[in-house]
């Protein structure tokens, strides 16, 4: 999941300053005109963006003096709500330019971001930083108790004071100018960080004449057609980094030497050369723990940690040891258990018996047992994970569940041909605006995200504004004979993402900050992870994997093979995103400056929590972008923390004798609605009637 972080609350229309002819061309600059306000699309350039945001910080820098120099004594209306809907041309210009140039990226738009991120981050900090402001706000905050605020409003103006603490206000004007320069500093690193894991990435390609053994006939047509692109590859094969040509080449490729190649362009991204990240890490790293102390932190794991639910990063580190343990047990099974599949191989190749298995050997190996073990084959598997069949099945489960229908309307204005406009509709009504966008292109970054163009919220003439949201994927594109056939961990990434869609589309808050998906970290994967339980449930699969070229739902024995599967691989699987979190909390939990060379750090560390070689973190730290880029920095660990209230949660349902039970299902959907508003792990009891238990997570990954 990837969120947009905008500089204050969102906004309703104020009168631009700027009158002149060549602004008013500035699409950012009047009302979209388009259906639902969508942004117009067709009409935004890239010279559009910077006039844009100039003037969004300028206006919202004029809302700020008027707030600070309002002679009447400071009130929740005329400080907390002016705050909150403070920036709104801001918000509009940010909302579509971050989101675009995550999927549209350009040499114009890197540009564009390189020199603006610098002056939003001072304009952050002129208002985090505006003590006369956070005058006005602490006297608010301060008479809170007599103000006869109904609950969103006391949310609001607690988590308002709260931000404004953790964002500088408190911090002595001595060390003001230097908080200044950390976070300039931090942003443009995070932004460099981001530029070079993209621009590696789609700089490495394998080119081969014929496919080496084992490479399926659906790679050979993806690897054609990814050739036929480039006149200078025309003819040939291409297989490149992004997950849908990678991993299947590093799961069925035969030739061990060309295993090889692939994994070590992956694994060495970024780790030196041109688009080098290592000395950005060490420069990230430190800064961020100079800015925490500034704020009174021992870390910058504290920091972060105290606005989550685990508050510190003892608690985080327990939270994953109890998993860590049964995890790193299971992955050294399976590890023997391939190690001889290999010695048996290099025996019948005339080569050394004792020669060790090594991490490109891994995902071969590993495919190869499954496939013996379960006889699941992914060729046989695809076939029934069309990815219309997978989006449909995802619909007709929050249709089940929540009532709400999707209608595809091609008259919407997209970004990009592959982008898909849904209008979303509770009964006959219009409640959101769903893109989905789900194929690799070079302008694209890897992974899969939810993000928003323009959150929920109600106006300050009381009129609600409808979502809309933006699903974002990467996977295996239709061939000229073939839809686009997903793997079975390809349609749990849907439902994943499709669940974030869903805490964004269904919110019912007043405030656009406590709106959505503007959780915690460690509580905002709840909503997309629980919605993995149902993707994988016998019962719902059967509804919606059909064979792509029949229309035969997918045979009860398969299905038994696919949930037999579910336990199959989970030390790696686990190992390796565990690895990854507590390798993050590691980084951030330093509580000296010190020089840091990230494969020295990270090679003593995993070793030190036994990590066996044969298998990396999840990803090394020269392309971890969770950390350095998106905003998971000390957060890496809620996709396991949340995975205990995800699996916690389905067990409800499972328990109730109804995997769509109307009353858990409303109960749950008041979680989604109601963003943050209410503390979350308040919200939780109340939906589950208890504290959650791990035990659900373990069983369902076979680690008890």
């Amino acid at each position: 999941m990837k969120k947009t972080l905008f500089i204050a609350g969102f906004a309703a229309a104020t009168l631009l300053t700027t009158g002149c002819k060549k602004s008013m061309d500035n699409p950012f600059f009047t009302e979209w005109g388009t259906p639902y306000e969508i942004p117009d699309f067709g009409k935004i350039k890239t010279e559009h963006y910077m006039p844009a945001f100039e003037e969004g910080m300028k206006q919202q820098t004029a809302e700020i003096d008027a707030i600070v120099n309002n002679p009447e004594a400071p009130t929740f209306e005329n400080t907390i709500e002016a705050y909150e809907y403070s920036g709104e041309l801001l918000n509009k210009v940010s909302g579509v330019f971050f989101n675009l140039s995550e999927c549209e990226n350009s040499d114009e738009m890197e540009a564009i971001a390189e020199e603006v991120t610098p002056k939003l981050s001072a304009h952050g900090d002129n208002i985090a930083l505006n003590a006369k402001l956070f005058q006005r706000i602490k006297a608010v905050y301060d008479q809170r108790e007599s103000l006869n605020l109904n609950p969103e409003q006391m949310r609001l103006l607690e988590e308002t004071y709260k931000g404004f603490v953790r964002s500088g206000a408190n911090v002595p004007a001595e060390k003001q100018a230097r908080f200044r320069q950390l976070n300039e500093q931090i942003a443009s690193l995070t932004l460099r960080f981001a530029q070079n894991v993209l621009k590696a990435t789609n700089a490495y390609q394998l080119v081969l004449d014929t496919a080496p053994a084992g490479i399926t006939a659906d790679q050979i047509a993806a690897a054609k057609e990814a050739a036929d692109a480039d006149p200078a590859t025309k003819g040939k094969l291409v297989f490149k980094l992004n997950m849908p040509s990678w991993e299947p080449f590093m799961q069925n490729c035969a030739d061990r030497e060309l295993r090889h190649q692939m994994w070590e362009a992956y694994a060495s991204r970024c780790n030196g050369g041109e688009f080098d990240n290592t000395k950005i890490i060490d420069t990230l790293t430190n800064l961020r723990l100079e800015r925490a102390n500034i704020l009174g932190y021992k870390t910058h794991a504290d920091y972060v940690l105290e606005d989550c639910l685990a508050k510190t990063p003892q608690a985080v580190n327990a939270c994953l040891m109890q998993i860590w343990t049964p995890a790193l047990a299971k992955a050294k099974q399976e590890c023997a258990e391939y190690q001889k599949m290999f010695s048996k191989d290099m025996a019948a190749a005339g080569q050394a018996k004792t020669e060790t298995l090594q991490p490109w050997d891994w995902r071969y190996y590993s495919e190869k047992l499954r496939k013996e073990k379960y006889d699941l084959d992914d060729d046989v598997v695809r076939p029934y994970f069309s990815l219309d069949n997978v989006r449909e099945g995802a619909f007709a489960t929050a249709g089940k569940l929540y009532g709400i229908t999707f209608r595809e309307n091609n008259t919407l204005p997209t970004y990009n041909k592959e982008a898909h406009a849904y209008e979303v509709l509770d009964g006959d009504k219009v409640i959101g605006i769903l893109y989905m966008d789900f194929h690799p292109r070079a302008s694209k970054r890897s992974g899969a995200w939810m993000t928003e163009f323009r959150g929920q919220k109600v106006d300050r003439d009381g009129n609600n504004v409808i979502p809309i949201i933006q699903v974002v994927c990467n996977f295996t594109k239709p061939t000229a004979d073939k839809p686009s056939l997903l793997t079975f961990d390809e349609s749990e990434t849907l439902f994943h993402e499709f669940g974030h869609a869903l805490h964004g589309l269904l919110s019912k808050c007043h405030y656009p900050s406590l709106a959505g998906t503007n959780v915690p970290r460690d509580f905002v994967e709840l909503p997309s992870q629980i919605m993995e339980n149902w993707c994988r449930n016998p019962q719902v699969m059967k509804t919606y994997a059909k064979h792509y070229q029949t229309g035969e739902p997918i045979p009860d024995e398969l299905i038994a093979k696919i949930a037999a599967a579910q336990t199959y691989g989970q030390g790696f699987i686990n190992t390796e995103l565990l690895a990854a979190s507590l390798l993050d909390m590691a980084y951030h939990s330093i509580t000296t400056p010190q020089h840091i060379d990230p494969n020295t750090f990270e090679a003593d560390y995993l070793n030190s929590i036994g990590l066996i070689p044969q298998i990396i973190s999840r990803y090394k730290s020269p392309y971890f972008q969770h950390i350095f880029t998106t905003g998971y920095d000390a957060g890496y660990y809620s996709y396991t923390w949340t995975a205990i209230l995800d699996h916690d949660a389905f067990a409800a349902f499972v328990e109730s004798g109804d995997l769509y039970n109307p009353e858990l299902a409303k109960k749950f959907r008041h979680i989604l609605e109601s963003g943050n508003t209410v503390e979350p792990m308040q919200m939780y009891i109340a939906f589950r009637g208890q504290q959650p238990s791990v035990t659900p997570l373990l069983k369902d990954r076979g680690l008890i």
